[in-house]
C-alpha cells in the first residue's frame, strides 16, 4: 500500500515532468525576447511576426531541429531574414540544417537564383538534371552541349547541367556528372563528407546537386551583389551574433539589408541598378579564399 511521502513524491515528479519546458516552448520564449524581436523588426520590417512565426514552424516539424540549441536556430534563420529568404523547408530557398547541437543556415538553388535575379543583371538562368540517353556531348573548351530530350531512356539522373545569361551578352554552360557532384559532396560538405548522402543530401540530392552547380558558377563567372556574396560566405557556416543580434564570426560581410526596399520580397523584387554594390566574381573570391 503506498505511503504518503512515496505518494506525494510521485505527484511531485509528474509535476516535474509536466513543467518540463518543450524545445517549442523555449524557442517562443528566446524570440520573445526584445532584442531579438527588435533585430527582427529591423531587417523584415512589416514582415517580422510572420517571418518568426514560419522558425517554430519549421522546428516543430523538424525533430532534429528540437535538439538543437535554439538561439542557433535563431541565428540561422536570421541570416535567411537578412537576405529576405523564406526558410519554410518545402520553399527549397534555404534550409535549417541541425549538425551535432547547432543549427547551420544552408542555402537551396533556389535561393541562389532569387538573389541572382535581384541583380537585374541577369537575363536567364537555370539547372537541371540530365538523364540517361539526353546527353548527346559535352565540350569543356567551347562549352557546347548538346542535348536531347526525345533521348531518355531512364529515369537514371547522370548529371546537372548549370546556365547563365548576363544583359550584357556574357553567357556561361556547365555540367557536371554525377560522380563530379559526389566527389565534391564528400570533399567540401561537413554535413554529408561520407560515402553515403546523409541529411539534406539524403532527402533531396537533386536539388543539393543543382545547389552545387549554381553556387559554383555564379561563385566564379557570376555578377555578384551584396546579398550574394553574404550567401556565399555564411552558405553552411554555423552563425554566432552579439547581445544586440549582430553578425560576430563575419566581421568583414555586409549587411544586406542595405540593398533591400520594404518591398523587396521573393514574391515582388525591384531588380538592383547600382553596380557600385557589385563586385566581379573573381576578385571576390581572391580575397576571400573560396575556391
Amino acid at each position: 500500500m503506498a505511503t504518503t511521502s512515496s505518494l506525494q513524491k510521485s505527484i511531485n515528479q509528474a509535476s516535474q515532468r509536466t513543467k518540463a519546458p518543450t524545445a517549442s516552448s523555449l524557442l517562443k520564449q528566446t524570440l520573445g525576447r526584445d532584442d531579438i524581436q527588435r533585430r527582427f523588426r529591423e531587417v523584415l520590417k512589416d514582415k517580422a511576426p510572420q517571418f518568426m512565426s514560419s522558425i517554430v514552424n519549421v522546428v516543430n516539424s523538424n525533430k532534429q531541429l528540437q535538439k538543437v540549441n535554439a538561439m542557433s536556430v535563431i541565428s540561422s534563420a536570421m541570416v535567411a531574414a537578412t537576405m529576405d529568404l523564406p526558410i519554410d523547408q518545402n520553399l527549397g530557398y534555404m534550409w535549417l540544417v541541425p549538425y551535432g547541437n547547432t543549427a547551420t543556415p544552408q542555402m537551396g538553388y533556389k535561393g541562389y537564383i532569387q538573389l541572382a535575379l535581384r541583380t537585374g543583371q541577369y537575363e536567364a538562368i537555370n539547372a537541371a538534371e540530365v538523364y540517361e540517353g539526353e546527353l548527346e556531348s559535352w565540350n569543356r573548351l567551347t562549352e557546347e552541349i548538346k542535348l536531347n530530350p526525345n533521348g531518355r531512356t531512364s529515369d537514371t539522373v547522370i548529371g546537372y547541367f548549370g546556365y547563365f545569361k548576363l544583359i550584357n551578352g556574357f553567357e556561361k554552360k556547365v555540367y557536371w556528372s554525377v560522380d563530379e557532384i559526389t566527389a565534391h559532396r564528400r570533399k567540401f560538405s561537413k554535413m554529408s563528407s561520407g560515402a553515403k548522402p546523409s541529411g539534406v543530401w539524403a532527402s533531396n540530392f537533386d536539388a543539393m546537386a543543382k545547389k552545387t552547380v549554381i553556387r559554383n558558377m555564379l561563385s566564379k563567372w557570376g555578377i555578384l551583389s551584396v546579398q550574394m556574396q553574404n550567401a556565399v560566405t555564411k552558405d553552411e557556416k554555423p552563425q554566432t551574433f552579439d547581445e544586440d543580434m549582430n553578425p560576430m564570426n563575419d566581421p568583414k560581410s555586409v549587411d544586406a539589408t542595405e540593398d533591400d526596399t520594404e518591398d523587396d520580397s521573393a514574391e515582388n523584387v525591384a531588380p538592383q541598378t547600382d553596380l557600385t554594390k557589385q563586385t566581379d566574381a573573381a576578385d571576390f573570391l581572391a580575397k576571400e579564399g573560396i575556391e
